[in-house]
């Protein structure tokens, strides 16, 4: 890979390990903390989905009449990509997108889902935000992270859209989080199942051959231009500081639940 996609690793690694090595993670001592967790990090599930599209958009002909639009090569990234994450495959086989799969994982170990349905239910209808936020009851965090995520899809900027998505989301769940999903699946198969599968397809999936294509998407969208790799690398840097604090409010939830 070049040199601007090194110097781009080189420089958010710190960022990268404070996520890896969250707090968040060691709290989760039981099913009651998994679920907090799990309401907090359904909002990046969800807006993951939307900068996807945005990308698809942006890289290809989505409009009627069709004509070729960009480079062939990255058309074919990014539609390869938008199979795997919007319908790929549940546990039993039946086309799900990634968000769906996790709102299935969210319900069977008896997380609230309310608040993630009223907004996506609000935004739908009436594509208002700060009513959508309002009437859920979103968490600041959550909000905030939300927020930034469509601030870059309003840029209409795709290598910033690329820069995020690849480096803002990929190969950040780590595996001590794993490990204490398995650790709860042994005790509680029934609850936790389909969070089991979710991660196991996240890494299979999207952290190994997705994760490439989209390193080779940004690559090709920023091309030789120094700007553009030097606003994707700030972008990338924003959006890993948004996580830690996604991360900081679940933390702080689940802390706050067992002093209680």
């Amino acid at each position: 890979m070049n040199e601007q996609i090194e110097k781009i690793r080189k420089s958010i690694e710190p960022l990268r390990q404070e996520i890896i090595n969250h707090p968040v993670y060691s709290s989760i001592k039981d099913i009651d903390d998994l679920r907090i967790f799990m309401q907090y990090h359904v909002y990046a599930v969800w807006d993951f989905m939307s900068l996807l599209k945005i990308l698809q958009n942006n890289l290809t002909c989505t409009t009627i009449p069709w004509f070729p639009k960009g480079s062939a090569d990255t058309r074919h990234l990014i539609n390869e990509i938008v199979v795997g994450e919007e319908s790929d495959v549940d546990l039993n086989g039946i086309r799900k997108s990634h968000f769906e799969i996790y709102l299935d994982a969210m319900i069977q170990c008896g997380a609230d889902i309310s608040k993630i349905e009223t907004f996506t239910e609000i935004l739908k209808n009436t594509g208002d935000f700060s009513s959508a936020f309002k009437s859920s009851e979103t968490p600041k965090e959550a909000k905030d992270f939300v927020d930034l995520t469509f601030k870059i899809i309003g840029s209409n900027k795709d290598y910033l859209q690329s820069a995020i998505f690849t480096f803002g989301r990929e190969d950040l769940i780590p595996g001590m989080f794993i490990s204490m999903v398995n650790d709860i699946h042994s005790k509680f198969p029934d609850d936790i199942s389909i969070l089991k599968y979710y991660l196991e397809r996240h890494i299979e999936v999207d952290g190994d051959h997705h994760s490439h294509l989209a390193l080779q998407m940004t690559s090709n969208l920023c091309g030789t231009n120094p700007i553009f790799w030097e606003e994707a690398e700030r972008a990338t840097i924003v959006s890993l500081q948004k996580r830690i604090e996604l991360w900081n409010g679940a933390h702080r939830e689940i802390i706050n639940k067992t002093k209680d």
